[in-house]
């Protein structure tokens, strides 16, 4: 056998040589942009009159800035209007395919390249957005990169990258009634730290994440560079080849055959030999909700907040300070704190399954949004939002006073008009709670996953969903 894992057999195939330092020139099969990071890259190959190698290997969306609420143009944010109009023009000008927001197909760039089959297994995929790395679920190597290297992209279609090593993660075992995929990669980085995965591709295994949807498996990936990885991914299988089967941009026909064919050899031996191999048990997990200020500060919803004076040095402060921002007290539980915004959405959590899941404990409370809490729900693609609302989740949402959205990144970073006002707590799904993440500098954010939201929408605090389910 060849003793390989997946990430070593799609890295050799889109190796294009070795570099003087040591780097490897690695060809990008799919390129995506938004508005937020691809002007100052298209500026730059125009510096030097350069063109866009592969146009046909980009594609563009707008997702970070639009607002959820109000379309209509120029936007209200002057700033906003002009990124938007330097995609605009870079687009037409290098003939990439754009989906805007009059093509039925906008969103966030990581549920529309699923969504449209563009994502497939085999692939490296490069983005300039750090959670890229949610296409992995489908068996690929899904890259953040900056801008430098979209220049790169947009100019040879390959970029310098530095291999890393493989950490397989597995997790075995059931999930109860109420823990969803959100609070899988919750867990890992609480144990294995923010910076635990730096110099590691993350693959993902064992029978739980077998079991887990599509979707759920994107949750997790996306949440990879969270824990300091620099991508993760799952082998592809059945599951895989069954939801991309059919979508507009998947291979249709005999290229069908032949594309899931060679997506089963790409799969990691069974011998594959992994730099580190981290267990999980499922059946012990519990919902996960964090009380700091990074993702990896986080206690299962039966659990109390840590004594700062417990831990290691270098954590110390960090705990301190999340405490003081978060206005908590060691030993404090975080079921029953007070939420003042309820934010169902982002890349991670924004799907159909995410929207149901969140239905099925709206309908299960049968109640309203408390008195006082702010609650919307973003879907993550103008897909989404369609299916959602033939199946009627959007007469649910609203009718218990929750805010239905068009799709965008919305408050998951508040560079729109989604964002948290003063010291405002919100129950959110999305997948960073630093400091200023969501628009205000002393908002504070509590990330859990969206039957979490949901029913502390409801509640008007946070609750443990197991009670509600």
């Amino acid at each position: 056998m060849s003793e390989r894992t997946l990430y070593d057999k799609v890295w050799d195939r889109h190796a294009v040589k070795e570099l003087p330092n040591g780097q490897t020139q690695l060809f990008v099969g799919l390129h995506l942009i938004h508005e937020v990071t691809s002007p100052q890259a298209f500026g730059m190959i125009e510096e030097k009159d350069l063109d866009v190698a592969y146009p046909d290997r980009t594609y563009a969306t707008t997702d970070h800035i639009v607002p959820t609420h109000d379309l209509s143009r120029p936007f209200g944010d002057g700033q906003a209007e002009q990124m938007m109009q330097e995609l605009e023009q870079n687009v037409k000008e290098y003939d990439i395919e754009f989906f805007d927001p009059d093509s039925g197909k906008q969103g966030i760039v990581h549920v529309i390249g699923p969504e449209l089959g563009l994502t497939q297994p085999g692939m490296t995929i490069a983005c300039g957005d750090s959670h890229t790395s949610t296409h992995g679920a489908f068996g690929n190597i899904g890259i953040g990169i900056g801008t430098s290297q979209i220049r790169d992209v947009l100019a040879t279609q390959c970029i310098a990258m530095t291999k890393k090593d493989v950490r397989r993660i597995e997790w075995n075992g059931s999930l109860d009634t109420g823990v969803y995929a959100k609070d899988i990669v919750l867990k890992i980085i609480q144990e294995l730290g923010v910076e635990g995965g730096i110099g590691y591709v993350y693959e993902y295994a064992g029978d739980t994440i077998e079991e887990l949807g599509m979707e759920g498996r994107m949750s997790i990936c996306n949440m990879s560079i969270e824990g300091g990885a620099r991508a993760g991914y799952v082998n592809p299988d059945e599951k895989t080849y069954d939801w991309l089967e059919g979508r507009e941009y998947a291979p249709t026909g005999d290229a069908w055959e032949r594309a899931v064919e060679d997506w089963r050899s790409i799969t990691s031996d069974p011998d594959a030999v992994y730099d580190d191999v981290v267990r999980f048990d499922a059946d012990s997990l519990e919902p996960i909700v964090t009380w700091g200020i990074n993702p990896g500060q986080s206690i299962g919803i039966s659990e109390t907040v840590p004594d700062p004076r417990d831990m290691e040095s270098g954590d110390r402060a960090t705990a301190e300070q999340a405490l003081e921002h978060m206005d908590l007290e060691p030993g404090q539980m975080m079921k029953g704190v007070d939420v003042d915004v309820a934010f169902l959405g982002s890349c991670t959590n924004s799907r159909v399954s995410d929207l149901r899941e969140a239905v099925r404990v709206i309908e299960r409370m049968d109640g309203e949004v408390a008195d006082g809490v702010r609650a919307f729900v973003v879907p993550g693609s103008q897909g989404v939002k369609r299916r959602a609302e033939e199946e009627g989740l959007d007469r649910v949402f609203e009718s218990a006073g929750f805010g239905w959205r068009g799709a965008g990144c919305s408050m998951c970073l508040g560079m729109n008009p989604d964002q948290l006002e003063g010291r405002e707590l919100c129950a959110s799904s999305s997948n960073r709670n630093f400091i200023g993440r969501q628009g205000s500098k002393d908002g504070r954010t509590v990330l859990m996953s969206p039957a979490m939201v949901a029913a502390a929408a409801i509640e008007g605090e946070i609750v443990d969903v197991r009670e509600v389910l």
